[in-house]
């Protein structure tokens, strides 16, 4: 069964999609520090800074060229109230960024991560729009940016 982190206070329907969203992915929030000590790191870092109604930690590293069982390449979606104030999408990926400073430094674990950093109200004109269901765009393939694949 997957846990979805929510706030507790949320009962409004675009909360509701988003459970059901977050609980359609491959991968999961319940994860234990021991077994994914990086997605688990990535996690509480978001949960204690962001106080997100919603978050989905997905590792995406079984997309790529590395060894099973690998946290290199996550995706994140976050809907937090203190996005509210912060406009431009860029901001949101840098104050991401900062949170996860060390996770993602150059000798750090984590080597892509793909950020959707959304208001509350952003997320339910999202599912407005798309008559109750969000589309969360796939990451891209791998490009084989480690120099493993052959030119083209």
């Amino acid at each position: 069964m997957l846990r979805i982190l929510t706030a507790a206070t949320r009962r409004d329907t675009s909360t509701l999609f988003l459970k059901r969203f977050m609980s359609s992915t491959s991968n999961n929030n319940n994860v234990g520090a021991a077994d994914f000590p990086v997605q688990a790191s990535i996690t509480s870092k978001l949960m204690e800074a962001l106080e997100p109604s919603a978050l989905r930690v997905i590792n995406e590293s079984h997309m790529h060229n590395v060894p099973k069982n690998s946290e290199t390449h996550f995706k994140v979606v976050v809907v937090s109230s203190k996005f509210d104030d912060v406009k431009a999408l860029i901001k949101r990926h840098r104050i991401v960024n900062s949170i996860l400073s060390e996770e993602i430094a150059t000798e750090g674990p984590v080597h892509a991560l793909s950020i959707v950093a959304k208001t509350p109200a952003q997320w339910k004109e999202m599912e407005l729009t798309g008559n109750g269901k969000v589309v969360i765009d796939k990451s891209p393939n791998c490009r084989g940016g480690d120099g493993s694949l052959p030119s083209k």
